[in-house]
């Protein structure tokens, strides 16, 4: 049961509902049609519904997402493999959920997808399979080796290195708020980690 009440769009303060707008008319809705990320009522899924209850940082929040996830140097297969990776980590039922449709969608295989699910390659994707590893060493260790940057810095060069780490900084952010907040899957989805 989600921990916050639901922030309807006929129950919005100015800030809210200019958050709001900005959010559903912005890049991240047109970027995933048939990704639904609003309830029927109008109500945000995700971290939006939270964000909402402080529209100040939420726009803050939600910049910067957009920013690393549609201006980042990173291509859609590496970015989805590290915030999969982060996903994984905190056991986050619908940073899980939305983002494999997205890794689809960006030109991931299910088995890559799967293998990452299982903390393994992905096989035959060097650079994912170097991100998936300095990310989940990342997230398990807070820190990485000389060893794994120098892995993942020859896929993804200097920018690259700077752009996964604030990625991984900020989906974890997300995936602390998804998962104090009690943000599941949609109704009628099979939430993807066993409790």
């Amino acid at each position: 049961m989600p921990r916050l009440p639901k922030m309807t769009p006929d129950n919005l303060a100015p800030a809210q509902a200019k958050l709001y707008e900005t959010i559903t008319r912005g890049v991240r809705f047109k970027s995933t049609p048939g990704l639904d990320m609003m309830e029927p009522d109008g109500t945000l899924r995700g971290p939006f519904n939270a964000w909402l209850q402080i529209p100040e940082t939420g726009e803050a929040a939600q910049a910067l997402g957009v920013k690393l996830r549609f201006e980042s140097s990173l291509s859609g297969p590496q970015r989805e493999t590290a915030i999969l990776t982060v996903a994984r980590h905190w056991r986050s039922q619908y940073e899980w959920w939305a983002h494999e449709q997205i890794a689809l969608k960006e030109g991931m295989t299910p088995e890559e997808i799967a293998e990452v699910k299982t903390g393994t390659g992905p096989a035959g994707r060097p650079d994912l399979a170097a991100i998936r590893r300095f990310v989940a060493e990342l997230m398990e260790t807070r820190d990485v080796s000389d060893a794994t940057y120098d892995a993942t810095h020859r896929f993804i060069g200097d920018r690259g290195m700077a752009d996964l780490v604030t990625l991984a900084g900020y989906y974890a952010m997300i995936s602390a708020n998804l998962n104090i907040f009690r943000i599941s899957v949609p109704e009628g989805e099979t939430p993807p980690f066993e409790d």
